[in-house]
């Protein structure tokens, strides 16, 4: 089945309305929103990851791995536009989003098992993002041809998840270690707070695309949906093929379902000047993956009421 849009209109031609101060502003939300997770986040957490490697592993395994792997093999039946099968190798690169804590509590998943899984993906993803998308992206010969057009530094990808992922981590759970009283505090105002300045920056994008949207997304509807959803199936069969209990198996899901669609969008604009079916792509993930989850969520936590 092609994907191919028949429309003459140029794919990559299209510009999403983000200019450079609204990517140092997201740039500065996602860091902020990382800080916040850290907030919550001890060296106990770890430890009790460490303890139970099993359900560490499955983790990243379904995440890092096979989400890729899959991504790849769903690209080569479906075949979709070249700059759209190298947005979806990269939403597959990167890792959860934050919401998906907030998604696995709601969904009465193992809260504690996201938020250590977001803290041990944020740290593996300055090395495996990079790694993933450069490594399936050149598989592909689409997608190799885009990859060879632009210079795509891994040592400027490395630092630039540093600075808006790993630095704010390691601050956030370095506050939380010797100010532990003061975390807590700003833990309970700052991680609402910028979880809202992030859906109201995703808010206020899409309000200034909202023709590009219209006007285009038949285009990536059915890709957002389907790579999302399947997904979410991914975690939540590999997790159940380890036998690992309910809450983690729905937790596990979630992770591997909830993909970083701002990181994604940042990378795309830092690197592929914001190449159109990949910014477009990752732009209407942004949008959707907060619906699914939260639509999942509130599914589970209504199925499994206790």
């Amino acid at each position: 089945m092609l994907l191919k849009t028949d429309s003459p209109i140029d794919i990559d031609a299209i510009r999403i309305n983000f200019s450079t101060d609204s990517l140092w502003i997201l740039n500065i939300a996602l860091a902020v929103i990382m800080f916040g997770v850290a907030l919550g986040i001890t060296l106990d957490d770890f430890r009790r990851l460490i303890k139970k490697p099993k359900i560490l592993l499955v983790g990243i395994f379904s995440q890092f791995f096979m989400l890729p792997f899959l991504t790849f093999l769903a690209i080569l039946v479906i075949k979709p536009h070249p700059s759209f099968a190298l947005g979806m190798m990269m939403i597959a690169a990167c890792p959860g989003g934050n919401v998906s804590n907030f998604f696995s509590k709601l969904g009465k998943g193992n809260a504690a098992l996201s938020v250590s899984l977001t803290a041990f993906a944020t740290l593996i993803c300055i090395v495996m993002t990079p790694f993933n998308l450069q490594f399936w992206g050149s598989l592909y010969e689409p997608t190799d041809a885009i990859l060879k057009t632009v210079e795509l530094d891994p040592f400027e990808l490395f630092k630039l998840v540093s600075l808006i992922l790993g630095i704010p981590l390691i601050l956030g759970m370095l506050l939380r270690h010797y100010k532990d009283v003061m975390a807590r505090k700003i833990e309970k105002i700052l991680k609402p707070f910028s979880m809202l300045v992030f859906i109201v920056l995703i808010a206020i994008a899409f309000s200034e695309n909202v023709d590009i949207f219209t006007e285009h997304i038949h285009h990536v509807l059915f890709l957002v949906i389907f790579h999302n959803i399947f997904a979410f199936l991914i975690g939540f069969y590999i997790a159940k093929a380890f036998g690992l209990e309910k809450k983690d198996v729905k937790t596990i899901s979630m992770e591997t379902g909830i993909q970083n669609g701002g990181l994604g969008l940042l990378l795309i604009f830092g690197f592929f000047g914001g190449l159109g079916g990949m910014a477009l792509l990752a732009a209407f993930w942004g949008v959707w993956d907060i619906f699914s989850g939260m639509t999942l969520a509130l599914y589970w936590s209504r199925r499994d009421k206790d």
